[in-house]
């Protein structure tokens, strides 16, 4: 285990051609879970949880680790499955998302593995926790399922998406009905929160799943309106964490095509904590958003259409 903690500290500032190292761990049972390694500060064996009151059934308790009270989300329940027993024996996963830090309980934590992006795929129909994934890999013959955490955090405490009056009524100086923004997600309820937020603004949004997806729309694009489609999508919004491509990879693939490359791109995603902000300048990314705040998003995109 010390070997896990160490790489955990060690590596999370891992940035390569479309890829990323995957901790993997189990629930109550012995299908294999991933978690990105740069959402993870540290492992540890489960502490003494402290009970509160009137708290999602999800959530076991808190622990009190540096000086922080940090709530404890046991997974197995949180995917549909049965309680982890015997906690004490457990271990928490202290990660952070959407600008705050969780820890999530889960039965047992394995290794670290670096795999390519291409290599993770959406979920494949009729799995029974569908809904509370967000993509699948294989390792070792075995399938790996990667959680959507944005779900379960949304059924613990969900997110407002609300604009301000302030940021709905600031001025957008372009033609809606002529431009297009494109939004790239693999998560149903983050694509879902940004449709909310920025539906307000009335431009239309057309929506990808993941980062080959959307080049492959933008080049559909290009070859329709014969080369320069700034004028009809002068906006990407895109996650980083995306199976087949991640966002770096598609904002590097934009940038470097001259028909693409006056699209402006904001990178809008839950790694918060460890994100690195030189991947932006270096992939040529014009802005860079933690998850999840509306008046941010829908601020970042009036800014940026209204710059030629």
């Amino acid at each position: 285990m010390a070997g896990i903690l160490d790489s955990v500290n060690q590596r999370t500032q891992l940035v390569g051609q479309n890829r990323l190292e995957l901790l993997l761990f189990k629930l109550a049972g012995r299908q294999r879970f991933g978690i990105n390694v740069f959402k993870v500060r540290e492992v540890l064996q489960c502490p003494k949880l402290t009970a509160i009151p009137k708290r999602s059934s999800l959530v076991r308790g808190i622990a009190h680790i540096r000086g922080q009270a940090i709530s404890i989300i046991d997974l197995s329940l949180a995917t549909g499955g049965p309680a982890i027993d015997k906690i004490e024996t457990r271990f928490i996963i202290i990660a952070e998302y959407n600008r705050s830090v969780q820890g999530f309980l889960v039965g047992g934590v394995e290794r670290i593995i670096n795999i390519n992006w291409e290599d993770i795929k959406p979920p494949p129909r009729g799995m029974g926790r569908q809904s509370y994934l967000t993509a699948v890999t294989k390792v070792e013959d075995e399938l790996v399922e990667i959680i959507d955490v944005e779900r379960i955090l949304s059924d613990i405490t969900p997110l407002n998406t609300e604009l301000s009056e302030e940021v709905r009524n600031s001025p957008l100086n372009v033609n809606r009905e002529e431009i297009s923004i494109l939004i790239a997600d693999d998560s149903a309820v983050a694509r879902n929160q940004i449709k909310r937020a920025l539906e307000p603004l009335e431009i239309n949004m057309e929506i990808m799943k993941d980062g080959r997806e959307a080049l492959d729309w933008l080049k559909a694009k290009k070859e329709q309106v014969g080369g320069d489609i700034h004028r009809y999508v002068p906006l990407m919004v895109s996650d980083v964490e995306m199976p087949v491509m991640d966002g770096y990879t598609l904002t590097a693939e934009v940038k470097a095509d001259p028909d693409l490359a006056k699209m402006h791109v904001i990178l809008h995603t839950s790694l918060s904590g460890v994100f690195n902000q030189a991947m932006v300048k270096k992939v040529g990314a014009d802005d860079f958003i933690a998850k999840f705040h509306p008046d941010e998003l829908a601020g970042a995109v009036k800014k940026w259409l209204n710059v030629e």
